[in-house]
């Protein structure tokens, strides 16, 4: 302290500083710019008026205006932050300009236009997908009064007049451009430098490829939008204290988990994000509140209660709030309700309600009805007068009975009639014999009257199983067996009864104790490539579970005349039956994740995960029906894609000796640095991982465009590693060479981002489906940056 005091004193005198005097000067030496920062500050305050710009510590360029006020009185103050203004103009600007254009069905416009249109219209549709984005594209499309009545027919069909093309892609346009202020906002909060965060910015702002999704109506950039100012939010949260239950604390958490919550209620690969954003609450609460020992353990479980009210209540509460408005709007019945069960179809107006009217309820002895397989593919168990092929190619027998399918369409020999086994004849007298849970019957085909049998042969397509059919006395040593129990998969909601739509059922062969099975195989060309009906061992699972679709009784025992019944039978309409929120609700989600009706094999432009980070091709979105010079084309700024593979290499590679040397006491990055490249890391490297990796395990037709959750983090990364370069370049080059290589360094940048503007400027046409002749193509193409298949341009000339 002395020294400290004679030092100040030498300093007055205008003499040498002394040693302590020394030492202090050179720790704020350390961060140079920030001091001076700080003081030029001080003085602008006082000598600045107050409605003039301004500028904050951190070097963000704000505009504040402040009424002139006593100080007894309220002052309002607001800022704008002119930079993120400016971005989310020229991102505005950018996407928007040509909105309209072309006037026509770009890519998946085809899909997302038929459903704002049965939005519209409050028809079902069947969408593997949430329904969030969908929804607020439909709000857009209703307040510009579309009606819907277009029919979205092909990709390249000219839209009519009628159709508000500018509000359709309103809101994927906006969230496109907000993407841009969002991820530098991101940046800066995560620690960056503003020049950094302006890199970060510029990068997402001449990506063609986010460019042309943000264009259409496309869910990726309103999915990429929600996961990134989630994420943004919980930086917020992050960087207020952890014991801190502030009313700020409380906000940027819920804000967080209900953008995140968004992201994942677009599309399902949100999800990944909201994973994310789990990680990295659960190792800061690990770390900063459990491992604080000043937090007391009553506030250290109050704060794991919030925190997973927050993350996980909040989240539930609005899935469940998006597909009750999902449910109720779509109440009519559409094309797409019968990947549905019975029991939903016939709960919306029309639909499978229209062949059901005054059908009985309960199954019972003479009961003519429809088996429905009830999960996954649609179709009804079905038999024909034909046989099964005496043997198969494989050389194997068959029992020569005649053929049990599963047919995908209404037909009349669907039809088949319950029996009980001690009695002869066919008709419901009253009181009516009803069928109820461990019952024995016998199921006779409606229309050639033979029973529905299984014997010991091998299924013709799944030979592990046991063939099923309908028994031909050939008078050989083949009796028949064919009894069959019923087991209801929830008796009790039925009183043990056997019930029309309601009750789902397992028909459990009494001979082997095998179940029926639909075992989703196409049969050959001599079974009309119906699907093959079998016996299964495993009794459990969701292909052995049917129900009664249509139902009625058996008036006459005469086999003609009830023949001709079924054959005139005639549907009417009804009004819809009851089926709660909760029911739809969990059919709904069981749809959609196994049904997998987005896996269309072989189209194209698919790809796969590995062709992604380079960009190996892209995909052709649209080509004008009167001219090939006019075409949209999915293509990423080649530049930005590859520049992001370098940075993850990079990043691994310095992460890894970074940390083989800190377990070896060398610690070659001050702490602060230190600290945030391993925040970087936690946020891109891990959600790039989160967002990328899984693909290679999807069992599904994949597309490019799958890849733009992981490239926001690549992008990302990539402006943190130019600023961590520039970082190490400062601490590991000579004093005197500081300035010399620092300055090389930033005009190699400013090259760097010069090509990445000429190549997004070089593929801007394909953003906007200007006029392009084949020889400009070619140029374009020959391109250094660019080597993706020329032969998947759709061009003849080619």
């Amino acid at each position: 302290m002395k020294e400290m005091v004679k030092g100040k004193k030498g300093m007055k005198n205008g003499s040498k500083p002394t040693k302590a005097s020394k030492t202090l000067s050179e720790d704020e030496g350390d961060h140079p710019k920030k001091i001076q920062s700080s003081v030029d500050d001080q003085n602008t305050a006082a000598e600045v008026p107050n409605n003039v710009h301004k500028t904050k510590p951190n070097g963000v360029a704000y505009a504040k205006m402040s009424p002139k006020t006593d100080k007894r009185k309220g002052i309002i103050n607001m800022e704008v932050d002119i930079v993120s203004l400016l971005l989310f103009v020229i991102a505005a600007c950018t996407r928007f300009y040509r909105l309209s254009q072309p006037n026509a069905i770009v890519f998946d416009e085809l899909h997302y236009g038929k459903y704002v249109g049965l939005y519209m219209k409050r028809t079902f549709f069947f969408d593997s997908q949430p329904p969030f984005g969908k929804q607020l594209i439909s709000a857009a499309a209703y307040l510009a009064g579309f009606d819907g009545k277009y029919k979205f027919e092909h990709i390249a069909s000219e839209y009519s007049e009628n159709v508000p093309v500018v509000a359709l892609r309103f809101i994927p346009a906006l969230c496109g451009s907000l993407l841009v202020p969002t991820a530098y906002h991101f940046m800066l909060e995560m620690g960056s430098s503003q020049w950094t965060a302006l890199i970060a910015a510029f990068l997402f702002l001449c990506d063609n490829a986010l460019l042309t999704q943000s264009r259409f109506v496309l869910m990726e950039s309103i999915l990429l939008f929600f996961s990134l100012f989630g994420l943004l939010c919980l930086q917020k949260f992050r960087k207020l204290k952890s014991e801190s239950y502030s009313l700020e604390w409380w906000a940027w958490l819920f804000l967080a988990s209900v953008f995140l919550t968004f992201s994942f209620c677009v599309k399902l690969a949100g999800w990944f994000s909201w994973c994310l954003a789990m990680i990295i609450i659960s190792v800061d609460y690990w770390d900063k509140v459990l491992g604080n020992k000043l937090i007391s353990d009553v506030k250290a479980f109050l704060g794991a209660v919030a925190r997973i009210l927050m993350v996980c209540l909040v989240p539930v509460l609005i899935y469940l709030s998006i597909f009750y408005v999902h449910l109720t709007v779509l109440n009519k019945a559409g094309p797409h309700d019968s990947i549905m069960t019975s029991a939903f179809q016939a709960s919306l107006e029309g639909g499978l309600a229209s062949i059901t009217k005054g059908q009985p309820l309960k199954i019972a002895h003479g009961s003519q009805i429809t088996l429905r397989h009830t999960h996954g593919k649609l179709c009804w168990l079905h038999s024909h007068q034909l046989v099964y092929p005496l043997r198969y190619p494989d050389k194997r027998g068959s029992s020569h009975q005649q053929q049990v399918t599963c047919y995908t369409f209404k037909d009349v020999n669907n039809w088949w009639i319950v029996k009980r086994p001690n009695k002869s004849n066919l008709v419901v007298s009253q009181p009516i014999d009803v069928i109820k849970h461990g019952d024995v019957i016998q199921l006779i085909h409606g229309i050639t009257s033979r029973a529905l049998n299984s014997h010991d042969v091998a299924a013709p397509m799944s030979p592990q199983n046991q063939e099923v059919s309908c028994y031909i006395d050939y008078n050989v040593s083949m009796p028949a067996q064919n009894l069959w129990r019923v087991e209801l998969s929830d008796p009790g909601s039925t009183d043990n009864e056997w019930h029309t739509i309601q009750s789902q059922v397992r028909l459990v062969h009494v001979n082997s104790s095998q179940a029926l099975k639909f075992s989703g195989k196409q049969l050959p060309d001599w079974a009309f490539f119906q699907y093959e009906v079998v016996a299964d061992k495993d009794v459990q699972q969701r292909d052995t579970i049917w129900n009664v679709e249509e139902h009625r009784y058996t008036k006459t025992d005469d086999e003609k005349l009830r023949e001709k019944n079924l054959l005139s039978a005639e549907m009417i309409p009804l009004t819809a039956t009851t089926m709660s929120f909760w029911q739809k609700f969990v059919e709904l989600q069981y749809k959609m994740f196994f049904s997998h009706l987005e896996n269309v094999k072989d189209h194209i432009f698919s790809s796969e995960p590995i062709e992604w980070p380079l960009m190996s091709r892209g995909i052709a979105y649209w080509l004008s029906s009167t001219s090939e010079e006019n075409q949209i084309y999915l293509i990423g700024n080649r530049i930005i894609w590859r520049s992001g593979v370098i940075s993850l290499l990079m990043y691994a590679g310095l992460f890894t000796i970074y940390l083989l040397r800190r377990r070896r006491l060398c610690y070659d990055l001050p702490q602060e640095v230190w600290d945030h490249f391993v925040d970087i890391g936690k946020f891109c490297v891990l959600g790039y991982s989160l967002h990328y990796l899984p693909f290679f395990f999807a069992e599904r037709t994949l597309f490019l465009h799958h890849y733009f959750p992981a490239l926001v983090f690549k992008i990302l990364l990539t402006a943190a590693m130019v600023e961590h370069i520039d970082c190490l370049l400062k601490l590991y080059t000579k004093i005197n060479l500081v300035r010399i290589v620092s300055f090389i360094y930033y005009i190699l940048v400013c090259l760097w981002l010069v090509f990445i503007f000429y190549s997004f400027r070089k593929f801007l046409p394909f953003s906007y489906g200007s006029h392009l002749s084949n020889l400009s193509v070619m140029k374009v193409c020959a391109f250094p940056a660019c080597d993706f298949q020329i032969d998947a341009l759709p061009f003849s000339g080619w």
